[in-house]
């Protein structure tokens, strides 16, 4: 039976036989070496195997080197590479590191040469694990330090992004054990994030002095100072888009854009309807209610519908504003590939525009569809899996030729989001009628009932600005993880939504979210 403990090695050369020696010192020292004589080979033993390191022979015929390391990277597969090359050429030394190889020999190497360069990719790896080792528990060290009940919301905005940060940076360089923590920690935080929101959240929608940018306040303060200023703007929203999967898809758009970081705070409840409508027009939902009946109605059970107005809720509110671009807007939904499609052809057209705004739904889709799809379901099991799955759509999406589109425009581009979903963990027991709405994190109706350990019941919803309908009407919001289940068949729906991605109430994941201003690099 073969050591799974053993330090794998993939050596790609055209003359492998004549590199038996070198291969037999390698395994004498407790490496397992798997020799293959050309490209193709490799990449194939690369599909079928995990590899420590890989050995590239520069002057392979066929798949040289530098290609076969193009297609390592086109794949994605995180692996150390070590050219192996017979020229000192500075030109293809510089291409080889432009490509980021871990390290390169100049032939003829012996053994030992082979051997040590090996060596130093293992040895950094573990050094480097024990740093981030370090680093992390320094860090959580200095978290748990913190007295989260005195937290102000720059405070919370700070931790939530140094969680966040780290999500992903345990994503790229897996820690079993430190993930563990972390994860157990980052769902501790919804607890006091939970009770921080309960205490301050009415004062802010009153207009509290000390608060942060709120939902309706995002266009006021992002784009139109942008207007004012004569540049012509192009304000994405995209849907149910959280901080660690914006910090996933950061670094693609740092190659085109400078990059300036701000946060806000969603409106609740942390859902479309509400969120994104306080976005476009400028107001919360009691006030939406009755200075626009015609565009938006809080009754009904299709959710998609109350969003069909954004574009002239957004025109109105420039109005109000006096903020009208003197040069025409336009407004496109995106809601699958072929919209998608159609938008980026049109991108060329933006030049003549003075604002433009995209909504993509795809991340909002995503995130319900796993509940009803068994392939998303195995696609995107748990949160670090659907950052993956965000930079892959991302980075092979429509979404992405535009911002590419753009970065060659004189224009600058406003990207945020309207709310952010949590993993739902636990069920929580809620009561209502026949007419209280059914979303799964949050449910307004006559009398809804739910236990306050899991749920914020609002029994007065002008407190939080929303619409109310007489003293019969309240809401409850979920809190941490937890989504609503009726007692009729409550272990049917516990089990059915257990693991889901929802949004409508109370956590870090669906409240605090970015607003990025981004200025194409070519200016």
């Amino acid at each position: 039976m073969p050591d799974e403990s053993r330090r794998k090695i993939l050596w790609a050369d055209d003359e492998i036989d004549l590199l038996r020696p070198h291969i037999k010192f390698l395994e004498q020292r407790g490496f397992a070496v798997t020799a293959v004589p050309n490209g193709e080979d490799a990449l194939a033993a690369l599909g079928r195997d995990r590899y420590d390191v890989v050995l590239l022979d520069e002057m392979m015929p066929g798949l040289g080197g530098l290609a076969t390391l193009d297609a390592i990277q086109s794949r994605e597969l995180a692996v150390p590479v070590i050219l192996v090359t017979k020229s000192e050429e500075e030109r293809l030394m510089e291409e080889a590191i432009g490509k980021r190889i871990t390290d390169y020999l100049i032939k003829p190497v012996n053994p030992s040469q082979v051997f040590l360069a090996c060596k130093r990719v293992f040895d950094a790896e573990r050094l480097q694990e024990s740093q981030r080792a370090r680093d992390y528990v320094g860090e959580m060290q200095r978290w748990q330090s913190l007295d989260r009940r005195r937290l102000d919301w720059e405070a919370w905005v700070e931790l939530a992004v140094d969680v966040a940060r780290w999500d992903v940076r345990f994503d790229q360089l897996p820690e079993e054990g430190l993930q563990g923590a972390h994860g157990d920690f980052r769902r501790g935080l919804n607890l006091d994030f939970g009770r921080f929101i309960e205490e301050h959240y009415a004062a802010w929608v009153h207009d509290a002095q000390d608060r942060p940018l709120l939902s309706h306040e995002v266009v006021r303060r992002a784009v139109v100072p942008q207007l004012a200023a004569g540049r012509r703007v192009v304000f994405v929203v995209v849907d149910c888009m959280r901080i660690d999967q914006w910090l996933t898809l950061e670094p693609l758009l740092e190659e085109l854009f400078e990059v300036e970081r701000a946060y806000y705070c969603s409106i609740l409840p942390t859902a479309t309807p509400y969120a994104r409508n306080a976005i476009f027009s400028g107001l919360l939902p009691d006030d939406l209610e009755r200075s626009h009946p015609d565009l938006w109605q809080e009754s009904g059970n299709d959710e998609r519908s109350k969003n069909r107005h954004e574009g002239e809720l957004l025109d109105r509110q420039l109005a109000r504003l006096a903020a009208t671009p003197s040069r025409a807007t336009k407004y496109f939904k995106v809601l699958d590939a072929e919209e998608s499609l159609q938008v980026r052809r049109q991108v060329h057209s933006f030049v003549g525009l003075g604002l433009v705004s995209l909504v993509f739904n795809f991340l909002d889709i995503l995130a319900h569809g796993r509940s009803e799809n068994e392939i998303l379901q195995q696609l995107a099991p748990d949160e670090a899996a659907l950052r993956t799955i965000t930079r892959a759509w991302f980075t092979h999406s429509s979404l992405y030729e535009i911002f590419r589109g753009l970065a060659s425009q004189d224009a600058v581009v406003i990207l945020t989001t309207d709310h952010g979903a949590v993993l739902a963990r636990r069920a929580a027991l809620v009561r209502g009628d026949r007419e209280t709405s059914t979303s799964l994190r949050y449910k307004f109706g006559r009398n809804v009932n739910a236990d306050p350990k899991q749920a914020l019941i609002l029994r007065d919803p002008e407190t939080y600005r929303l619409p109310g309908e007489g003293a019969v009407k309240n809401y409850v919001l979920a809190r941490e993880d937890f989504y609503f289940v009726y007692p009729t068949r409550f272990h049917e729906y516990e089990r059915h939504y257990r693991g889901s991605l929802q949004h409508g109430g109370i956590s870090i994941e669906e409240m605090i979210l970015p607003l990025v201003t981004l200025t194409p690099r070519a200016r």
